[in-house]
């Protein structure tokens, strides 16, 4: 871990950054931190949304991960020093620390039963936070949290930050197999599971919201810069929802941004 000295703050970047680096043939990236921190975090998002607002027709994607935006190009009509000449310009034409969050962002409400034989290590994880499991409970389903990043397994999401107490290291073994609709935990961060896996973050909750619907218009429902709040639901009421929606099973969204 950086020293605290080191952290990205609106008002001073952490030491070296943000960096444009190559990545491959056709790709850049330009990075606004070595570690996560909410700020790093929301410079990716800014500086993807101000790079897609720019429209370049020689760009062919981007996206963005916990502290990086990459981009991709097309190297035959742009040469790669004009490329990354714009990119430097972009980078220093503001504090990319505090920039506004991109608009469209929306704030979900999902279902979530906590604990219990569908998530069986809410107990371990809150005896690790110095909680006790109703505590636990009470402050995960209370925290609404960003999501950070997409990524893993398509329409994944990595979100936080939680508090610092939950800043839980992975297992040293990994369990066999989480379901899909896993919440899992570790390092301050949750992730719901598109699909059955293993992992070495502690499953702490269940959702049955479908993150991966390949038929859709839009298959991927949570977007970068989105919020969570995983609301705690009865088992019974979780079963019903579920039954009755098997896509959302009971998530409802609203604009943010």
């Amino acid at each position: 871990m950086s020293d605290a000295r080191d952290a990205a703050s609106p008002e001073q970047p952490a030491r070296g950054f943000p960096r444009l680096r190559r990545a491959g043939l056709s790709g850049l990236l330009v990075s606004f931190g070595d570690r996560l921190t909410e700020p790093a975090n929301r410079a990716a998002l800014a500086f993807r949304a101000a790079i897609e607002a720019e429209d370049w027709l020689e760009v062919e994607e981007t996206t963005s991960s916990l502290v990086s935006t990459f981009l991709r190009f097309d190297p035959l009509a742009v040469p790669h020093a004009q490329m990354e000449a714009r990119l430097t310009r972009l980078m220093t034409a503001r504090n990319w620390y505090a920039a506004p969050l991109p608009h469209g962002r929306r704030h979900w409400r999902i279902p979530t039963v906590w604990g219990g034989d569908l998530a069986p290590q809410l107990a371990e994880a809150a005896a690790l936070a110095g909680l006790d499991e109703a505590a636990a409970r009470a402050e995960l389903s209370g925290t609404r949290v960003r999501v950070l990043t997409i990524g893993f397994a398509p329409g994944q999401p990595y979100l936080g930050e939680l508090p610092e107490h939950w800043n839980l290291p992975r297992q040293t073994a990994l369990n066999p197999q989480v379901p899909a609709g896993a919440l899992v935990l570790a390092i301050r961060q949750l992730t719901l599971f598109t699909s059955a896996n293993p992992t070495g973050w502690r499953h702490v909750g269940q959702v049955a919201f479908r993150l991966f619907r390949p038929d859709a218009e839009n298959p991927f429902p949570l977007r970068p810069g989105d919020e969570v709040t995983f609301t705690d639901t009865p088992r019974e009421a979780w079963e019903r929802m579920r039954a009755a929606d098997p896509d959302n099973a009971g998530a409802t969204w609203e604009a943010i941004g």
